[in-house]
Parts: structure tokens; sequence; C-alpha cells
């Protein structure tokens, strides 16, 4: 459970260290979103062989399909609702909006809602003999551009790196808590409910890249998102073929 928790912990801190750059060198927006882009790849192969293929072993394939679309669902409803609280900009490379009192928790909402499914599979894949490498470094950037995202903006409102620091500390205990939660409810299942959480947790990240990480990458790089995104999807495989 500690190691799970450890994990998730290191996985969210890339949103910490993301604001330590932006308040430190000033990232252009395009290094931002050839960050996301590559992230958004990676995710896609962890996705695509860690957690469906996985899950593929013990649930039958309407079963995978209905658990991806419900994980999908949960993670659009969401999304929508925190848009309307103003965090439909928080992976924006450019910055997320200023001006918008409800924003702070907006991102601080957007992000756990993108981190609670990473964190819970991260938990998992302990149980399951050893953290994916793949997925761990797929939700590091995916969670690096954000931070720095995001910070961007909240600097631009005048926020000190102090209070940026707290917001995203909580993330990091929020990440923590569920890769401790998925480690302790899955240790004995026999791989039903674990296969239903991994493809209910790919079905939103799959609709968290499609909806934010590549259309927000897209906006600022153009030309090269298709092939940086590519490129991260290969650098998954080859890491996955280099533990394997």
């Amino acid at each position: 459970m500690i190691a799970a928790a450890g994990y998730a912990a290191l996985a969210a801190s890339a949103l910490l260290v993301g604001a330590l750059i932006v308040y430190a060198v000033s990232p252009s927006p395009r290094l931002i979103a050839v960050v996301m882009a590559m992230g958004s790849g990676l995710l896609i192969g962890s996705v695509a062989y860690d957690l469906v293929a996985d899950a593929q072993g013990n649930l039958a394939v309407a079963a995978v399909a209905l658990s991806l679309m419900a994980g999908a669902a949960v993670f659009v409803t969401g999304s929508r609702l925190i848009e309307r609280r103003g965090g439909r900009r928080r992976k924006s490379p450019s910055g997320a909006g200023a001006g918008d009192e409800d924003q702070p928790l907006s991102i601080v909402l957007g992000s756990a809602l993108d981190g609670i499914p990473e964190s819970f599979v991260l938990g998992l894949s302990v149980v399951s003999g050893g953290v994916s490498v793949p997925l761990l470094v797929g939700i590091g950037l995916s969670n690096l551009p954000e931070g720095m995202a995001a910070s961007s903006g909240l600097r631009t409102q005048g926020w000190a790196f102090r209070r940026v620091a707290g917001m995203w500390g909580a993330v990091i205990l929020t990440s923590a808590v569920s890769a401790a939660l998925g480690h302790e409810l899955l240790a004995a299942d026999d791989g039903t409910l674990a296969g239903l959480v991994q493809t209910f947790a790919a079905g939103a990240l799959l609709a968290m890249i499609a909806d934010t990480m590549v259309p927000e990458a897209y906006e600022v790089e153009r030309v090269w998102t298709g092939a940086l995104v590519v490129a991260g999807f290969a650098l998954s495989l080859l890491v996955a073929s280099a533990l394997g």
C-alpha cells in the first residue's frame, strides 16, 4: 500500500515540478505543448497495452467495451461540470485564463478528476507485481504540462508560489490516497473487479486525452502535434519492451 501511494505521489508531483519550472524560467507555450503531445502518446500506449490488454484476460469483450464507455461518460460529465466553474482551459499550454475567482477550485477538481483513475490503476499495478513504468511515465508527462499551464495562469493572477504549491500538494495527497485505496481494495480480487477498474480508468483516460490534451497541444503546436503523439506512443512500446 505504501509503495502504491508513493508511486502515485511521484507521478502527481509532476504538477508541482511544472509549477517550479513556470516560476523559475517561464517556459514557452510551445514547449508545454510538445510535452503534452508526447505525454498523450505515452498514455495511449499504456491504456492499450497495460490496461485494456490486461483486462481482456479476465473480462468478456462486451464487458470491456461497456466499462470503457462508462469511464468515458463519467469523465466527460465531470469535465463539463468543471468547465462551468472556469476550469475549461486548465491544461492549455498558453496558460489558464485569468480573472475567474472560481478557477483555482476548478483546477484542483479537474486535476483530481484526471488523477484519481490514474492513481487507482497505479495502485492496482503494484498489486499485479510491480508498477507499470510506461503508465507511470505517461501520467507524469501528462501532469507536467498541466502543472505548467495552470500555474502560468495563476502566476499571471498574482499568486505566490507558496499558494500554488499548496494547491498542488492537495492534489498529490488525493492521488496518493487513491492509489492506496486501489491497492487495498483489489489486493484479494480474482481479476474481475480489477479488470472493470482498469477498463473504467482506461475509458476516462482516453476521454481526457481526446477532450483536453491533444486539442490543447494542437492549438499551440499544430504542425508536429500528430507526429509527437505517435512518438510518445512509440516510446511507450520501447519502454514496455525494454522492461518486458
